[in-house]
């Protein structure tokens, strides 16, 4: 029997550790750790067309399992390729394990063909990149390196050169427990009595969440009820937070939609929940902030803090709940409430007019038709730009579906390989890519691989031959649009040559039958509609401050549809409101 190499002993520790799948292309240096996944029987490679790809993948799988993926690339180009989608998995907090095979070791450091220095290229979006350059390190690097990327959630990076690889692996020791989840973690006494005593001094308090509000609805919804506070979201906070939530005002942020900008500026207190928003100039300067959160190092990098608290979302408010006392004025709540209401009532009536007739289709129609439609425990893929306002304001969580997207990085072309990720998960469960002709057409060379893996995955293409948010910068800025014009194909016609369903879709009454054809079909399948690209309108007057980013002035712009059956949670909500 041929003794163990380096390579097989990797690929051992990696199905120890939970990785199911390793993304990636196949290349020289990597050859000795693919045959090594060859032949074992409780790991498969997925053979993407581009590294972008297996690292996008890998992040949404791990972001939909919450367990530790894996992918992979060959030395220098191959791996430099999977460093965008580390980013985004990085930044996302999904577990992640990264092969940079590396050149020969003997000709590291002399300028050899395809030379890179992996270990150091990645280590500004990762917990931890090292070089293997021994078969005696390698298991102990390896299980630091897991321990790195599922203990701190995140990436973490093995360069491993292709002939270290391919030597022999060196005599078993006894094999280390390996880390695969996460603690939970509670703040001390003295901090939970200091934010409980906050909370029962301020009359008007809010809550803002985040993504770490995950698992924790029916804390946050226990806890806002006890203190009468209305509930805001940050983007990633919306699948965890919104549904089922008598207490919503909405989201903030330029794609923000009701009354959440009034409610964390208009209170005593704002607590932020488990999230990490970056745009400070959304968040108030002039009332007292505490902020909860399990990365110590998010704390106060966003706004100034009154009171720091480290802990889990929902272990803290466990902690919190008792201690604080129930607060009986909901004068607050309730205009906070009313607010939502009318700013959503605004803006609906935009999207109900005609729009069974309107062509080029309005998107805003096509984000609440695939609403509708899509199945209750569906996963959205959702590229950046406009498809991520579309999703942010008409696909409405409910407690089973997912909303993954470049959130935190904002990388054009995420949703196609995010979308191939989560689907090896479950083939049963359906999952939708909401994609931009832009960002489509990037990494269209992967609409492959659902072809050669027969993935049921379904794009739904919104088709406006345009880099949609970019060209309303520009115009924000005052500037013409320019270079932001597709001329794109049939990519109906193209889906269809590559072996999968496709339509198009020209007109809204061919909407529904088209989407619901691609729902029933049991493969891949890719719907392309050709939308409107003057979705959105401009203020006639327009102030400088807008041009920047996701600058607060920004928020002024009108988006020239509504916000889908949001309206209709408001106004349950408003139910509960006691009249005068």
């Amino acid at each position: 029997m041929a003794k163990q190499n380096v390579a097989g002993q990797f690929v051992d520790i990696l199905v120890r550790a939970g990785v199911k799948r390793l993304y990636g292309v196949v290349g020289d240096s990597l050859n000795p750790v693919v045959d090594a996944v060859r032949r074992n029987a409780a790991i498969d490679w997925v053979h993407v067309r581009h590294e972008e790809t297996a690292a996008f993948a890998a992040g949404a799988e791990a972001q939909i399992t919450g367990k530790l993926t894996a992918c992979a690339g060959s030395c220098g180009p191959g791996n430099l390729h999977l460093i965008n989608g580390l980013y985004d998995a990085h930044r996302s907090m999904a577990p992640v394990l990264a092969l940079a095979s590396h050149i020969p070791s003997s000709e590291i450091g002399l300028g050899y063909f395809q030379e890179t220095h992996p270990d150091q290229l990645f280590r500004e979006c990762s917990h931890y990149s090292e070089l293997i350059s021994s078969p005696k390190q390698m298991p102990r690097l390896l299980q630091t390196a897991i321990q790195n990327a599922v203990g701190r959630s995140g990436v973490a990076v093995v360069s491993l050169p292709g002939d270290i690889a391919d030597q022999p692996a060196p005599e078993r020791a006894a094999e280390s427990a390996l880390v695969t989840s996460r603690p939970t973690v509670r703040p001390g006494d003295a901090e939970i009595d200091k934010l409980a005593d906050m909370i029962d001094r301020a009359q008007k308090v809010t809550l803002f969440c985040g993504s770490g509000t995950a698992g924790a609805h029916a804390e946050v919804m226990e806890f806002a009820g006890k203190i009468k506070s209305p509930v805001g979201h940050a983007l990633r906070g919306k699948e965890w937070i919104q549904y089922d939530n008598p207490y919503d005002v909405g989201m903030s942020g330029l794609l923000g939609y009701g009354a959440a900008y009034e409610a964390t500026h208009e209170c005593d207190l704002l607590i932020l929940l488990g999230t990490d928003f970056p745009y400070n100039a959304f968040l108030p300067d002039d009332v007292a902030i505490a902020q909860i959160d399990v990365r110590p190092e998010h704390l106060g990098r966003r706004s100034k803090l009154d009171l720091a608290v480290w802990g889990d979302v929902r272990e803290t408010l466990r902690c919190l709940i008792p201690r604080v006392k129930e607060k009986t004025d909901r004068r607050f709540l309730d205009r906070m409430l009313k607010k939502h209401a009318g700013a959503l009532e605004g803006v609906v009536k935009a999207y109900t007019r005609k729009v069974d007739k309107h062509v080029p289709i309005h998107p805003e129609y096509v984000a609440s038709v695939l609403d509708e439609l899509a199945d209750d425990d569906a996963v959205f893929t959702v590229d950046t730009g406009m498809c991520n306002v579309w999703a942010a304001r008409y696909i409405s969580p409910n407690g089973r579906r997912r909303v993954i997207g470049s959130f935190s990085h904002g990388s054009m072309a995420n949703a196609l390989p995010m979308a191939i990720g989560a689907q090896f998960t479950d083939r049963g469960r359906q999952v939708v890519s909401m994609s931009g002709d832009g960002g489509f057409s990037m990494l269209m060379g992967d609409f492959l691989t659902l072809v050669q893996y027969d993935l049921p995955v379904k794009v739904v293409l919104f088709n406006n031959s345009s880099l949609g948010m970019v060209e309303l910068e520009m115009l924000v800025a005052g500037l013409p649009s320019y270079g932001t014009t597709n001329k794109n194909p049939d990519f109906a016609a193209v889906a269809r040559a590559c072996g999968a369903h496709g339509v198009r879709v020209e007109k809204p009454k061919d909407l529904a039958g088209a989407l619901k054809s691609a729902f029933k079909h049991k493969g891949p399948a890719l719907v392309d509609i050709v939308t409107d690209p003057n979705a959105l309108s401009i203020p006639p007057k327009i102030s400088a401050e807008m041009v920047t980013g996701f600058a607060l002035s920004a928020s002024k712009i009108v988006l020239d549809g509504g916000v889908g059956r949001m309206l209709q949670m408001a106004r349950s909500n408003l139910r509960n409101v006691p009249r005068p």
